[in-house]
């Protein structure tokens, strides 16, 4: 048997650029027949929704995790898991944290303050599995590309979000280097994720990691990809699936 799961991520209303809820997105999930997802949503450094500004450092985090709370207990009714994840950002460079719990990013509000390489560092110290989210993407936010392999444990060489140029200088990025390959979908947009897709002119497919053991936990997932008993496969709007 095959179990696939989605590794990237956002929903509204925690991430400001979230298109769909967090029960629109693991509905779509479930009927293209994935057995999981990792919510990452964008967090306090990055494109979160403003609304959690005004509020204090404990608060914010029960705000940021409040989407895959809602995620994890509706996942659980439709016998769909749901797993916590992070985006940090520094500058329009992302990175996919997984690993970490609410009450470590509760306990360590100091993250916040620290250079980014430092800050990598001391998560991965602390038992995080951190991945580079579309390394070479280009937006008019971006000033340049920013590659830091030195603090990460892989690279996800496949965003279907993003032009297919860009997925193939990754994979280059990653061989050099011999970093661990991840592939997510980036899905802003639950269910309306195959019409945004072509909207912006590129193939019709979503990604993710699959597996012939079902992932339980986030360490079930952390430890298969360093194993590399996890594969990347991509799929169509009716639900063919085929490996990279």
């Amino acid at each position: 048997m095959i179990y696939r799961y989605e590794t990237h991520c956002h929903t509204s209303p925690v991430s400001k650029c979230g298109k769909a809820s967090v029960e629109d997105t693991i509905l779509f999930y479930k009927r293209m027949s994935y057995d999981g997802i990792f919510i990452t949503n964008h967090f306090l450094d990055g494109n979160i929704n403003p609304e959690v500004r005004r509020l204090n450092y404990s608060e914010q985090i029960d705000y940021y995790f409040s989407d895959y709370e809602t995620g994890a207990r509706f996942g659980d009714s439709l016998g769909i898991k749901v797993f916590p994840g992070v985006e940090l950002s520094y500058k329009g460079t992302d990175f996919l944290i997984y690993g970490l719990d609410k009450e470590w990013y509760r306990d360590h509000p100091e993250i916040l303050e620290m250079k980014k390489t430092d800050e990598l560092a001391f998560m991965r110290e602390e038992g995080a599995f951190v991945i580079q989210a579309h390394p070479y993407r280009e937006a008019d936010y971006i000033d340049h590309i920013r590659l830091f392999p030195r603090s990460v444990h892989g690279a996800e060489i496949i965003n279907s979000g993003q032009p297919w140029k860009m997925n193939d200088l990754v994979s280059l990025y990653a061989r050099h280097y011999g970093l661990l390959e991840t592939a997510g979908s980036d899905n802003h947009w639950g269910s309306g994720v195959f019409q945004k897709l072509r909207e912006k002119g590129y193939c019709p497919e979503i990604a993710g990691m699959e597996t012939d053991t079902e992932i339980y936990c986030v360490k079930d997932f952390i430890r298969q990809v360093k194993q590399g008993t996890m594969r990347i496969f991509l799929m169509d709007e009716n639900g063919r699936a085929r490996m990279n």
